[in-house]
């Protein structure tokens, strides 16, 4: 068969996309790209079979196991002008326009939006705007920071201090019997701490992404406090709850959000009343608190 109708541009964006893939979701897309007819012996072959046997880009994006998270952090790391609310359609006709553009172009598609509330200044985002952003932001983290853990076989190699501002700090706060308390400033030793809970301690986070679950404030300054709560895990066993605030700013260059400080408590299970049953974990921190953090 001939090679796919792929441009270069659009061979280096797919192959983006392709390796924030589990290993099963690539293989399985892999066997419908190629109707079966390709067996392959690791992921590299997966990608290179799955790209030569794409009729074209939009096809590929169009799988089902190419989902719309997927692409929106490809673009969000490209510096992709998106709103977080946009539905999967909306972001394979961006992505496309931004592979199909040149280089001349590129820097302007970066700020041509298709939404107001998309706009630089966070003023233009609306409630809703930032609910999603809330929600879309700890989808992606955590399904990042749980993919460092070597117990779920798909490590994603872009976690790093990249994600965080130079002067980024980290608070870590944990009670398994008796409180601990930990501080780390910057950037590479805050992106090491968190990684160390995933990769050396196997710990699993999971998010209660629910209202109850999920709470935010933006201050007029830029700085969008995002608190969650959720279970943790190691293995098949639930050691207890977690509750993490974000501070979130904008970097002016390319428009993605970075991590200005973490905030993490994690409780153990001997620590939560009635012994910690499989109740959904509701954020505690008041709104006047995360205002507070705004500050």
């Amino acid at each position: 068969k001939e090679m796919s109708g792929l441009s270069e541009k659009e061979k280096e964006g797919c192959s983006k996309i392709l390796k924030s893939l589990s290993e099963a979701d690539l293989l399985a897309l892999n066997d419908t790209v190629t109707n079966r007819r390709i067996a392959v012996e690791n992921i590299e072959e997966a990608q290179q079979a799955i790209l030569i046997y794409s009729q074209n880009a939009e096809e590929l994006l169009k799988r089902k196991k190419v989902q719309r998270d997927v692409i929106f952090s490809y673009l969000v790391k490209e510096g992709v002008v998106v709103s977080p609310a946009a539905e999967k359609h909306l972001l394979i006709k961006r992505t496309l326009e931004y592979w199909r553009s040149d280089n001349a172009t590129a820097e302007a598609s970066r700020v041509r939006v298709e939404d107001e509330a998309t706009s630089s200044k966070a003023e233009q985002m609306t409630a809703g705007d930032y609910q999603v952003l809330a929600k879309q932001f700890c989808q992606w983290f955590f399904q990042l920071l749980n993919s460092q853990n070597p117990t779920l076989g798909q490590t994603s190699s872009d976690w790093g201090p990249q994600h965080f501002w130079e002067d980024a700090r980290l608070k870590f706060c944990y009670s398994t019997g008796e409180q601990q308390e930990e501080e780390y400033q910057g950037a590479q030793l805050t992106s090491l701490r968190l990684l160390a809970l995933a990769r050396e301690e196997q710990l699993l986070f999971s998010p209660n992404l629910e209202p109850q679950g999920l709470k935010w404030v933006a201050s007029p300054h830029g700085l969008v406090v995002v608190a969650v709560a959720g279970t943790i895990h190691r293995h098949r066993s639930c050691l207890g709850i977690f509750e993490q605030v974000f501070g979130l700013i904008r970097a002016p260059m390319d428009n993605s959000w970075k991590i200005k400080f973490v905030n993490l408590k994690i409780l153990g299970k001997d620590g939560l009343e009635g012994g910690g049953q499989a109740m959904l974990p509701t954020v505690t921190y008041e709104h006047s608190d995360l205002q507070l953090l705004c500050g």
